[in-house]
Order: C-alpha cells, then structure tokens, then sequence
C-alpha cells in the first residue's frame, strides 16, 4: 500500500464483531488497523474474523500492549483525532489528510477520560440529532471514514 488513507485506532475495544466489521472498513478504505490492548476478546474469535468475511486475511493490522506504546508509533502527534463525546468540537470541521489517526475508544465508555484530558484540543464528536447517547462503534468509524474519504475526492 503506497500510503495508508487512514490510521484507526481502536482504544481496549470489546466486542469483537465490532473489530471485524471495522477491519473490513479498513481494507475497503485503504487504512491501517490498530488495537491498543487490553482487548475484550482473543483475536482468533471466530466473531472477528466472521464480521470480517474473508477480507481479514487482506487487513494491514498492528497491536500495541498500551496506549502509551502507540503513542511512539505516531510520527505527527498533532495528526491525531480522538472521538469522544465529552467535546464540542464536530469532526467535520477537521480538515483531514492522508494518513491521519483517527482514534476511537471501546464500546461501554468510550476513550479512557486521561487520554481526553492530555488531547483535549484534538478531540472531536460526531453531532447527532436524536435521543441517543452515542453511535455503535463500527458505525463511527464508518461516519468518519466517510467524511475523511470524501474529503479526498
């Protein structure tokens, strides 16, 4: 791959057809899969790989044992956007560039509330309209791809 579209990002994600569905949004969308452990499920999960399909085989994926392992991985910090409901900032006012990091916490609570506080000004939300708290995660990541790939065109 020359250079990936996106870096996403998934903090202690926890359910694994979650991570197969957003593996597969990975290779539709040309970007690198990175999970940040403490996972909620072995990889081997057959849920993964079934909410995948048979492009798993075909994913750019790397694994990182703490947040603060990633974090030296990333060559432009600033790159990094955390999605969050705890801002007020839309992630549609972001100008994206190819190979941004775009970092989503795990289903139940979302990104751990230090990693909010340390990169406050980079963090961002996806408004919505109705009565919910938050989108299901795959779904975010598909609303952000969405936005960032357009942005591409």
């Amino acid at each position: 791959m020359e250079k990936e579209n996106f870096n996403i990002v998934l903090v202690h994600p926890q359910i694994p057809n979650n991570t197969g569905n957003i593996g597969r949004l990975c290779v539709g969308s040309q970007s690198k899969l990175h999970l940040v452990k403490p996972l909620g499920f072995e990889i081997t999960d057959t849920r993964v790989k079934r909410a995948g399909l048979d492009y798993w085989g075909d994913l750019d994926l790397s694994y990182y044992d703490n947040f603060e392992a990633l974090l030296q991985s990333v060559p432009d910090l600033s790159r990094m956007f955390f999605f969050t409901t705890r801002t007020q900032s839309a992630y549609y006012d972001v100008n994206f560039k190819k190979g941004d990091w775009l970092v989503f916490g795990r289903e139940s609570d979302g990104l751990p509330p230090e990693i909010v506080e340390h990169f406050s000004k980079q963090c961002v939300k996806i408004p919505f309209p109705g009565k919910v708290r938050s989108f299901n995660l795959s779904n975010a990541v598909s609303i952000a791809l969405g936005e960032g790939l357009r942005q591409f065109r």
